[in-house]
């Protein structure tokens, strides 16, 4: 009977509140929110807001209460599993009732229930579930309701896609190291050698093999160790700081003065002497000292090559891109002691060693020249952060511009061209007495790509090379300030009530992509976006991230998306690497990695991966001016229609709240 009555008063309230307004309004609105908290584990959320006067019961209520609390049901699914119990966050009332006994628990305004699921399934899934709950006032309560959710989990592909992209480098790497005079020679005459000395074939095709495991084993294993001492952060170091950068560029340019004949770069030769001492011992421990001492004779050839991946580790920012990288070099540089011994008639078709060695061992040569100023500009353009007295070099240098760089590309292939017609001759070179098909198509190649680069030195985007030049900002017209940043900064805008807002002073000013107007300070254009309502486009991008200037100069370009971003969001490119000091006031330890957080790039890449669980760049995040996620963040995504959709997709569910 006690039940009953509760019901006809419970009904007769909610019809008198319907009649009053006139028209149904329920007093409570969900939204439904998820964030990744790292690869496998995802956190949802469902924040209920409440008009004013209203509250909803927590999920903890006295056992003697009449009202309803709330409940978050899932529904199960071998896909994952929820990880603790449903934790609720908010401003908790609660009161003592003595008649009847009883204590209430409920919110005001606003309440979030979080639920944290690790996800088994790698290639996305969708979770669906309700939040039974019941909204009451000081003197009435609504029938419960029912409010369904559903969150869709995005499959994980960027890692994956990364380290195809390191192994695929890798192997052209170690394919262009196996026509170098350190390593070509040796392939007929260490298959021949094995072949010669085995009593039986399969013992020859066996010991080869086992040269060239003994190859990918060393250096898979100098891979790990690397990793396994510094890291990923420790790889990253290499992609932005100033002084390694110049160390590497001064590295570049030794191995290619080498390459082109200036020196020869050996490693001691006791180290040879004593490894091939132990590769006498015959077995299967022999032939890997065999291996050990090719891979030390071969280093003055395969250092330049091998050396190239770990830049290219660095940007990718994945724990085992390094490994990746060097396995696909290293399988590559190993695979033809295995093929010709399995096939020995390829041997008598190999072309015999000669001059033409010497000429592919000096094309390269050209090609380290020209990848080591990459190093030297990421070293301009983020600075050599030094102190002497009042002087300092924390901010660009300003010595290797965009136009600059691409003058010196535009030389140095252009006597590359002129070597490969015979034009140019270098030491040890002994040129035909004509130019052979491939050399001419080759110096037809060379001088197209210099050609190429001329339209670069007036603004061309240059999308072939996109990631290798200073970022288009960072050319002859770029405006340096007090401390070598940027004066750039987004246009005055116009807020919804017609009134011109300039946007507030941007601390740590270098520069934006494609002319674009954009912050970069994210408080600065919280501010401005609240003013002007319009959702902010975080872009954690770096100073020296190739796959960021890819992005801009390939599909940012185009005009769909660069449209979007220019009208639909404020636009905030955070750099990670930006050596601005924090002032005093503003430095401080991160709770995340424990480390001192110094300069602005300390602290917008604590941000991403605080915030966001991400420290790879680019990473692209859209939220509202108040921090709320619009969509699952993304990284580099080179498909314009994909990357357009994620755009648009922000800014519909923008719409939607509005």
């Amino acid at each position: 009977m006690k039940k009953f009555i509760i019901l006809v008063y419970i009904i007769y309230q909610a019809l008198g509140y319907v009649s009053a307004q006139g028209q149904m309004h329920f007093p409570l609105t969900w939204k439904f929110t998820q964030s990744a908290v790292n690869d496998s584990e995802y956190s949802l959320k469902m924040q209920a807001v409440i008009d004013k006067g209203w509250h909803i019961y927590s999920q903890h209520l006295d056992t003697s209460a009449i009202q309803n609390p709330t409940t978050v049901s899932f529904i199960t699914s071998p896909d994952y599993k929820l990880t603790g119990a449903t934790g609720e966050s908010g401003k908790m009332i609660t009161v003592k009732d003595t008649q009847p006994k009883e204590i209430e628990s409920f919110y005001e305004d606003s309440v979030t229930f979080v639920q944290t699921v690790t996800v088994h399934n790698p290639g996305g899934l969708t979770i669906k579930g309700n939040v039974f709950f019941q909204v009451c006032n000081q003197g009435a309560c609504l029938p419960p309701r029912k409010a369904e959710f559903t969150f869709t989990i995005p499959a994980r592909t960027e890692p994956h896609e990364s380290y195809w992209g390191i192994f695929l480098l890798g192997l052209a790497a170690g394919l262009g190291a196996i026509w170098t005079p350190c390593v070509f020679p040796m392939i007929p005459l260490t298959v021949s050698f094995f072949l010669k000395r085995a009593s039986r074939r399969r013992k020859g095709i066996q010991d080869a093999f086992t040269y060239s495991a003994s190859i990918v084993a060393i250096y898979v294993l100098l891979a790990v160790i690397i990793t396994a001492i510094y890291g990923p952060d420790g790889l990253n170091a290499v992609a932005s700081n100033g002084w390694l950068n110049l160390i590497y560029f001064l590295i570049f340019v030794i191995f290619g003065a080498s390459f082109l004949g200036a020196f020869e770069l050996v490693l001691p030769a006791s180290w040879a002497n004593t490894i091939d001492r132990a590769s006498e011992r015959g077995g299967p421990l022999g032939v890997f000292f065999m291996a050990l001492t090719l891979c030390i004779i071969s280093f003055s050839c395969t250092g330049p090559f091998l050396g190239s991946l770990l830049p290219a580790a660095a940007n990718h920012g994945h724990y085992w891109s390094l490994v990746f990288g060097v396995f696909g070099f290293s399988l590559s540089l190993s695979l033809p002691f295995a093929l010709f011994a399995v096939f020995p008639s390829w041997l008598k078709s190999m072309p015999q060693s000669g001059g033409w060695l010497n000429t592919v061992k000096v094309f390269f040569g050209f090609l380290e020249l020209a990848f080591a100023l990459k190093f030297l500009s990421i070293t301009d353009l983020g600075g050599l952060h030094i102190r002497f007295l009042h002087f300092h070099l924390n901010g660009p240098l300003g010595l290797m511009r965009r136009e600059v760089f691409l003058s010196l590309w535009i030389v140095i292939f252009a006597l590359l061209g002129f070597y490969l017609l015979g034009k140019i001759k270098l030491k040890h070179d002994t040129l035909p007495e004509h130019i052979g098909v491939l050399r001419l198509v080759l110096a037809i190649v060379v001088f197209a790509f210099s050609v190429y680069l001329i339209p670069g030195l007036f603004g061309a985007p240059l999308k072939m090379i996109s990631g290798f030049p200073p970022p288009s900002f960072y050319s002859e017209g770029w405006n340096l300030g007090s401390n070598g940043n940027s004066a750039s900064a987004p246009a005055p805008a116009v807020s919804p009530d017609g009134k011109v807002i300039a946007p507030p002073h941007n601390k740590a000013k270098i520069g934006c992509p494609l002319n674009l107007d954009c912050f970069n300070d994210y408080q600065a254009a919280t501010a401005y976006a609240r003013q002007i309502n319009k959702p902010i486009m975080i872009d954690f991008t770096g100073l020296s991230c190739g796959n960021c200037r890819k992005m801009e100069e390939s599909v940012w370009s185009d005009p769909r998306v660069l449209s979007v971003i220019k009208n639909d969001y404020v636009l905030t490119s955070l750099f990670v690497d930006d050596p601005t000091p924090l002032p005093d006031s503003l430095r401080y330890v991160s709770k995340t990695t424990g480390e001192k957080v110094e300069t602005y790039g300390n602290k917008w890449s604590d941000m991403e991966a605080s915030l966001y669980h991400y420290s790879t760049q680019p990473l692209y995040v859209l939220v509202t001016p108040q921090g709320e996620e619009l969509a699952q963040p993304i990284g580099y995504t080179p498909d314009v229609q994909q990357y357009l959709q994620f755009l648009n997709s922000g800014k519909e569910k923008f719409g939607e709240q509005q």
